[in-house]
């Protein structure tokens, strides 16, 4: 009951909610985006009518993701405003003016060109139409390049100073390219494709688990497993870099990934909690299993370190990360979920060098099919665990060291809040259930294969001769 009447941890609650529903859908739409021009320029290279139709048919669960996503995020925005006001003050100038950029720039961009995408495939010319695709994916993934420098800033300020309660800026480009920006960028920048990529192909390999147009979802199977043999493995990657600046801009979150408590000196190995049980209470881990020297490896890549570790003890309660046990599990979940999907793609991968996903045997796949089925909502689960890793890890600060969550908060009714925290949590219920409603029935219909082709009368065309094309007659199924 006393969290009931803590503004601050309703607050928070509050912006959690929000920005937690709100990341499940542009997650989709900025990797899907790509996606879209992708199929759609190899549509305009080889007039074959199979990717002209998969671009129709995926940008249907694109709209639906956009929509939801703009719904959804405006209210998240207006927050700093209401919810968070003391922290606007202090460093609107800087932070404010970077959320203006991502809305200006971005959205509007994305916005201004996502009807002629949608509703100009007859009304425009087939170029301007993919340019109106490609600016809609430039806006998107623009989108997340000044969320994430704006998060980025949080974590590792710079650019200025704080002077009487509040942030001057001296120089925008260094607070841009913060010490944080360009792992964080490249890290989320790679997680939306990869979410985008799992669920492209969980959704293909569900048809063809279900033997329903196995051959046209076959195409769009493999251009996703061709994105993700080098997206899956470089995210790992750049993962490990964001690690490491963990390591050296932010060691209590670090210590709170690891559920270290004691510190482990300069030039000693250290140990990684394969698992554990934190017990914030004691200040210990109840229980741990443990792999010797593996986070000396992890973290510098030798057997011991050049600096030390720091333990949690090393602050102060109030100075240090609470809810150890989901930082230190999120962390987990997401690094888990990584190493699975790139080990799926590597399975997938040795399955397509052996000619098992033909179109005449990937139908046979059915355990390879049922993996991409399952592994289609992980990515959504890794980029929320990262997001919680991230920002509940760097509590207790809103602006790492110099403005304290407590101190950014608005001074309002905690009854109000919860009000407010309440009617959210049900309308984003709501609208959960309403786009999984929808997208099922996206998905359960399928693809419309007999809409017209732009410039191409009403039928599919099919190449003869170069330059030359002519009405096909055939099913799509046997235009393989």
């Amino acid at each position: 009951m006393e969290f009931l009447s803590n503004t601050v941890a309703l607050s928070r609650m509050q912006f959690a909610l929000t920005a937690i529903f709100h990341m499940l859908w542009p997650v989709l739409t900025t990797g899907m985006a790509i996606y879209l021009a992708i199929v759609e320029g190899i549509w305009l290279k080889t007039r074959n009518p199979d990717y002209y139709y998969h671009a129709r048919f995926w940008s249907k669960l694109y709209i639906l993701n956009f929509g939801i996503g703009v719904a959804t995020g405006i209210p998240m925005e207006f927050q700093f405003g209401t919810n968070w006001a003391p922290l606007s003050e202090a460093i609107g100038n800087f932070f404010g003016s970077i959320i203006g950029f991502e809305a200006s720039w971005a959205f509007m961009l994305e916005a201004a060109f996502l009807g002629i995408m949608v509703f100009g495939w007859e009304r425009v010319h087939p170029i301007i139409h993919f340019i109106s695709t490609i600016l809609v994916a430039v806006g998107a993934n623009l989108s997340t390049f000044w969320i994430l420098a704006a998060n980025s800033w949080l974590q590792t300020p710079a650019g200025g100073e704080m002077v009487n309660g509040k942030f001057i800026v001296h120089d925008y480009f260094q607070g841009i390219f913060n010490p944080f920006m360009a792992v964080s960028v490249s890290h989320m920048f790679l997680g939306t494709l990869e979410t985008s990529l799992f669920v492209i192909g969980g959704i293909s390999a569900w048809y063809i688990y279900n033997n329903r147009h196995s051959a046209f979802f076959a195409k769009a199977f493999k251009i996703a497993l061709a994105a993700a043999i080098a997206i899956a493995p470089l995210q790992i990657y750049v993962g490990h870099l964001s690690g490491e600046q963990v390591y050296h801009y932010q060691p209590s979150k670090l210590a709170a990934m690891e559920a270290q408590w004691h510190t482990t000196p300069a030039g000693q190995p250290a140990d990684w909690s394969l698992i554990a049980l934190p017990n914030e209470q004691a200040e210990q881990n109840d229980w741990e299993i443990t792999i010797p020297n593996a986070l000396s490896y992890i973290l510098e890549f030798k057997p011991k370190l050049s600096e030390p570790v720091l333990g949690l003890k090393e602050w102060q309660p109030a100075d240090r990360p609470h809810l150890v046990a989901l930082i230190y599990y999120s962390f987990r979940i997401m690094i888990a979920i990584g190493f699975f999907l790139a080990g799926l793609m590597l399975v997938s991968t040795i399955q397509w060098l052996r000619g098992k996903l033909s179109p005449e045997n990937i139908s046979q796949q059915r355990l390879l099919m049922l993996g991409w089925i399952f592994a289609a909502p992980l990515g959504y689960i890794a980029v929320e665990s990262g997001w919680i890793v991230r920002c509940v890890g760097r509590q207790p600060w809103t602006v790492y060291g110099l403005i304290r969550t407590a101190d950014a908060a608005s001074n309002l009714p905690a009854s109000n809040v919860l009000a407010t925290l309440t009617g959210f949590a049900t309308v984003y219920s709501l609208l959960f259930v309403a786009v999984l409603y929808f997208g099922s029935r996206i998905i359960r219909r399928g693809p419309r294969l007999d809409l017209p082709i732009p410039g191409l009368k009403d039928q599919p065309a099919v190449e003869t001769t170069p330059g030359e094309f002519i009405p096909d007659e055939r099913p799509v199924e046997a235009q393989q």
